[in-house]
């Protein structure tokens, strides 16, 4: 934390919106009455204000999010405000907490309520919050204030849940709790934290669930087998299946597991989840969860979850925020334990897309559900859709999710081992850090990436031996060259890390071109939904066509897109915050008239052409309501 910074272009735009933007108005919404996640629960329990707990059983987990957000801003500005606002909040957060370490205000403010009688209470994924939060609070300031809360709390944990007793066996919902743990694990050293975060991966699937008779067992759980990944033990677990937040989650716990112990098969176990989920479940913008409602392959009932395999509708996608953002995160900690640029191509996969699709580009106003297509204002909306972004909301969670991600990408672009620095994402800034087997090697890294593909590296400081840097080749970058001080390089392969080891100097440069060819994406023949279809996309960015940008008189369904259309791509730095748009030339084919039809015969007559205008995936929805789809037909 720290060592990194971006000093200008797209992630430092975003970062500079998250500072004074993004969570400024989050503070607003969390005090908001309206709002699902409130702030004032911590003052109800510290004694300062009276009531009861308001807002949903998540909500101490979504402040803990925005906490970790400032933190995050905090480690590079050391503004004495933050300071003071995140002093205030802690306070009340550990008055609030119970003389035995526990702390949820939706159950110690509910007389209803006790502890460990209902797993929908969401204690555990509070819980992981606090930790996670706690942690960065005290690498970022070097207080003790929030970790002493995290510390009181992992201890209680381990008194509850160590003894692994058999009534508390599929207890937990969203295990955000597994990371927490190892999160404090690393900062404090206590063995038990990490051997407690491996219990609770142990948990999941450990008994066994009554058969899936199409619901029978939901009228008994509301979160009954796979909905909550617990029908099979994760080791043997073959299918990401079920809420697809508490997938990710899980999958990220046990890959900070497996990163500490080195376990083969829980390793084995994760890498064959992931390529169920890449080859099999993922939408080209890096999201994840098909459904809004469904039924898993075992025949459990489940919602907000992964479906089939293959089965990626795009206008009824739930692909929900913080699955989108869980699914990079489990791609990053990865690549941490591999080393491989197959998970930083999916990191940067999300990033650019889903993670991104959710906010107004004033980062004031979120969505929860990140479709791939919208019908129009007419079509119906199913759970958490919204014809737009909100301010506040039912289900607060996803807003403080986005806000913690862009306050910290500058700790994902930039890796390390003692051998030297790796540079997983691009973009313009410094990183500089003290290698363990060589010394201090800084570099500062210009580049207008993802609208240019060319990235400069300058070397500032540099220790007296050989070190190296390792610059991933995205996957999809054919012909990228790689020159160190003008000296060109083997064309780097696509894929892969291209390695520099060597003694360098001050002065050093490298760089690197990554052509940014404007590709055409089609589906595997098994997805049904987008047979005969194609998506567009240029570098990292998936693109769409909103009905906004085509004349009034055709209906989106009448474009289709030649397979061999001419490209151009032009930045226009008055659209949508400044974007490069993509622009060709297309066809329309008129359709029948739709009213009161539901089949009609084919018309005949030439394809017309059309002047076709798309735009970053990211940023649809901000001029308004309209149609929109990532994936076109072929002409």
């Amino acid at each position: 934390m720290g060592a990194a910074r971006w000093e200008s272009g797209f992630w430092r735009e975003r970062f500079d919106l998250c500072r004074s933007s993004v969570l400024p108005g989050m503070r607003e919404a969390l005090l908001d009455p309206g709002n699902a996640a409130r702030l004032s629960n911590f003052r109800v329990g510290a004694g300062l204000d009276s009531g009861g707990h308001v807002g949903v059983n998540w909500s101490d987990g979504d402040c803990y999010k925005w906490l970790e957000a400032l933190a995050h801003v905090y480690a590079l500005t050391r503004e004495d405000a933050l300071d003071a606002e995140m002093d205030e909040w802690i306070g009340l957060i550990a008055r609030t907490q119970a003389d035995d370490g526990y702390i949820n205000t939706q159950i110690q403010l509910n007389p209803r309520k006790e502890r460990w009688t209902q797993r929908a209470n969401h204690e555990l994924y509070n819980h992981g919050h606090l930790m996670t939060a706690a942690c960065v609070h005290h690498a970022a300031t070097g207080k003790q204030t929030f970790l002493r809360v995290a510390v009181r709390l992992a201890d209680y944990l381990y008194g509850v849940f160590g003894p692994r007793p058999a009534e508390l066996a599929h207890f937990g919902w969203n295990p955000s709790n597994i990371m927490g743990l190892v999160d404090l694990y690393r900062a404090t050293g206590e063995g038990r934290y990490l051997e407690l975060a491996g219990i609770f991966v142990d948990m999941r699937g450990s008994r066994p669930w009554a058969s899936g008779q199409w619901g029978r067992v939901w009228a008994d759980d509301p979160n009954p087998g796979d909905q909550n990944q617990d029908r099979v033990p994760l080791r043997q677990e073959t299918e990401a299946v079920g809420h697809a937040v508490t997938a990710a989650y899980l999958y990220c716990g046990a890959t900070d597991v497996a990163a500490e112990t080195g376990e083969p098969e829980l390793i084995q176990a994760l890498e064959r989840l992931w390529r169920n989920v890449t080859r099999r479940k993922l939408y080209l913008t890096g999201a994840i969860g098909a459904y809004h409602h469904g039924v898993s392959s075992r025949f459990d009932m489940v919602h907000e979850a992964f479906g089939r395999e293959y089965e990626l509708p795009s206008a009824t996608a739930y692909n929900e925020t913080c699955a989108n953002i869980g699914n990079a995160m489990w791609a990053r900690r990865l690549l941490a334990l591999t080393g491989r640029a197959e998970f930083a191509d999916e990191m940067e996969r999300v990033l650019y897309n889903s993670a991104l699709s959710p906010m107004d580009l004033d980062g004031r106003r979120f969505c929860y559900c990140n479709p791939l297509a919208r019908l129009g204002p007419e079509a119906p909306l199913l759970n958490h859709d919204t014809p737009e972004r909100w301010r506040i909301h039912t289900c607060y969670c996803c807003p403080p999710q986005v806000a913690r991600t862009l306050a910290s990408l500058q700790e994902w672009a930039f890796g390390w081992d003692p051998t030297g620095l790796w540079l997983h994402l691009y973009g313009a800034g410094r990183v500089g850090l003290d290698l363990p087997d060589a010394g201090r090697l800084a570099l500062t890294v210009e580049t207008d990436y993802p609208w240019e593909g060319t990235v400069r590296i300058r070397v500032d400081e540099a220790p007296e031996t050989e070190c190296a840097l390792h610059l991933r080749v995205p996957a999809w970058c054919a012909g990228a060259a790689l020159a160190c001080n003008e000296v060109p390089r083997a064309a780097p392969v696509p894929g892969q890390y291209a390695i520099l080891r060597r003694a360098w100097r001050p002065g050093d440069t490298v760089t690197l071109e990554l052509p940014l060819r404007v590709r055409l994406l089609v589906s595997h023949p098994n997805v049904e939904e987008t047979r005969n279809q194609a998506a567009v996309m240029r570098g990292p960015l998936v693109y769409c066509l909103e009905a906004v940008d085509l004349p009034a008189a055709v209906p989106i369904h009448e474009v289709f897109l030649p397979r061999d259309a001419e490209w151009s791509a032009r930045h226009d730095p008055a659209l949508l915050g400044g974007v490069t748009v993509l622009e060709t030339t297309a066809c329309r084919r008129p359709g029948p008239d739709w009213t009161d039809r539901l089949y009609a015969e084919l018309p005949e007559g030439p394809c017309e052409s059309l002047s076709l205008r798309l735009v970053p995936y990211y940023a649809w929805l901000n001029r308004g309501n309209h149609p929109m789809r990532v994936w076109l037909p072929l002409a």
